[in-house]
């Protein structure tokens, strides 16, 4: 399908009342994989603030500190690129089921880790677990949703996991303020056993089992690109940028990259056929959304660290402080679906756009001295954009793909997401040690390198923002 037909098919799609009503069953499924897909993120936002209180436990670096974000993202990367192939070869309720068993032994590890690389470990295992839940979401969105609702139930999808930006922070503060960081994985022990119930009894089998074969050296290419990209962007605190660490990994994994993609060309089953990028609007859409999420991942590292650090607020304050954009970028995420169903994508992503680049030039231009209110404030704007922009660049990307070609879109955005989510975590955190190893104090060093952290989010959401008009226009 062109792009052009593509967008006469949306508008056409736009234009009927959305008058077909959506099984309470579909809803049941859609839910049961949006509560582990909402308790991926929640961990992952919660432990963002939990930072200085690990470092002192377990006597680690801010460098170090990271890879329990990072490992996990670095794993749900592997894992996602698989989805499409997954779902075509094994049953979705199979697959629920092992994404949850997985994501509960995560759990259970964390709670009881005596160190830190068992605690890293138990992130990996669960990153597995969340690697196959959020692709399954929006699949079962895509096959069982009728068209007049796709927009609406997109944002219901994101709403699901961008509510936990808002819930993460905050619990992870009243969390470590009042007693211990484990308790972040107990609380996520009975939504996950309620996901598990609902899984079973309301997820359905709509397509077709096929007999995929799992090609093994793709997958093997998969995990050294992704290793090698993540700990070269990981190492650049500690070693030297032209360094075997830092640029040699780096470049171990682009070589990776090159060769699974001249695979992919070669094999009868691709894990991702890379063919679907040939379509300029949709990788364009592709690479608009990659660099949303590893700027706003960057963003979510950086703030609590900055507030507890430099304003020296309490992880409970630095938690709070971040809710309210958090909230209104959840919302947003539903009602930005909405609006794409009534007038397309032009409005809310432009406008999304614009907000997000202003808080941005905000957040650089007072790096050096943010209070706790100013930062709130700057966030709010921030996710007042982002909740406008993020599930729509999706929605609109996989809508220049024709029908057979979604599920695989769908892999692509994953997979991107994911693994802008582990850059963007791994730069924000190489620029902020760096800021930190050049000043005499802490609480200087983290204003220096926060500060030119949001200098580099805000170059590369301009990029974004003149991507999304190139593919727009």
């Amino acid at each position: 399908m062109t792009s052009q037909t593509a967008t006469k098919t949306t508008a056409a799609t736009q234009s009927q009342p959305p008058s077909e009503k959506i099984p309470g069953k579909v809803f049941g499924a859609i839910i049961a994989a949006g509560l582990l897909s909402l308790s991926g993120v929640t961990v992952e936002t919660a432990m963002n603030v939990t930072f200085p209180t690990l470092m002192k436990e377990f006597s680690i670096s801010t460098e170090t500190v990271q890879w329990v974000t990072t490992a996990n993202l670095l794993t749900i990367a592997i894992v996602v690129p698989l989805s499409a192939m997954l779902k075509a070869r094994f049953r979705t309720k199979s697959l629920f089921i092992v994404a949850n068993l997985s994501f509960l032994a995560g759990l259970i590890i964390e709670i009881f880790t005596p160190n830190f690389p068992l605690l890293v470990t138990g992130r990996v295992i669960q990153g597995i677990g969340a690697g196959i839940a959020l692709p399954l979401m929006f699949n079962i969105i895509l096959e069982t949703v009728p068209p007049q609702r796709i927009g609406l139930m997109m944002g219901f999808g994101t709403l699901l996991t961008a509510i936990a930006p808002a819930i993460g922070p905050t619990f992870g503060g009243v969390v470590v303020s009042y007693t211990s960081w484990r308790v972040i994985f107990a609380c996520l022990l009975p939504v996950v056993l309620i996901s598990l119930i609902l899984g079973i009894a309301c997820i359905q089998q709509k397509s077709k089992i096929r007999d995929v074969n799992f090609d093994i050296l793709s997958i093997a290419l998969i995990a050294i690109t992704f290793a090698g990209l993540i700990f070269g962007f990981s190492s650049m605190t500690t070693k030297p940028i032209l360094s075997i660490q830092v640029a040699g990994t780096i470049v171990i994994g682009i070589i990776a990259l090159v060769l699974f993609c001249m695979r992919q060309l070669k094999i009868e089953s691709p894990i991702i056929d890379i063919r679907t990028l040939k379509n300029l609007r949709f990788s364009g859409f592709v690479i608009a959304f990659f660099l949303l999420q590893a700027i706003s991942l960057g963003l979510a590292f950086i703030l609590p660290n900055y507030l507890q650090l430099t304003d020296h607020s309490s992880p409970l304050i630095a938690g709070l402080t971040l809710l309210p954009g958090a909230a209104l970028g959840a919302v947003l995420a539903l009602l930005g679906g909405r609006v794409y169903d009534a007038v397309g994508p032009k409005p809310p992503l432009i406008f999304g756009g614009a907000c997000a680049i202003i808080a941005m030039v905000c957040f650089f231009m007072f790096g050096h001295h943010l209070s706790s209110g100013a930062a709130a404030g700057f966030y709010l704007l921030y996710m007042l954009g982002i909740g406008l922009s993020s599930g729509n660049i999706m929605t609109t990307g996989l809508s220049h793909l024709n029908n057979h070609e979604q599920s695989m879109g769908n892999a692509i955005f994953n997979t991107a997401q994911q693994f802008a989510g582990a850059v963007g975590t791994s730069i924000a955190s190489a620029i902020l040690a760096a800021g930190q190893a050049g000043a005499t104090n802490m609480a200087t060093g983290t204003a220096i390198g926060a500060t030119m952290t949001f200098g580099v989010l805000l170059v590369a959401l301009v990029i974004e923002f003149v991507d999304i008009l190139r593919s727009l226009f």
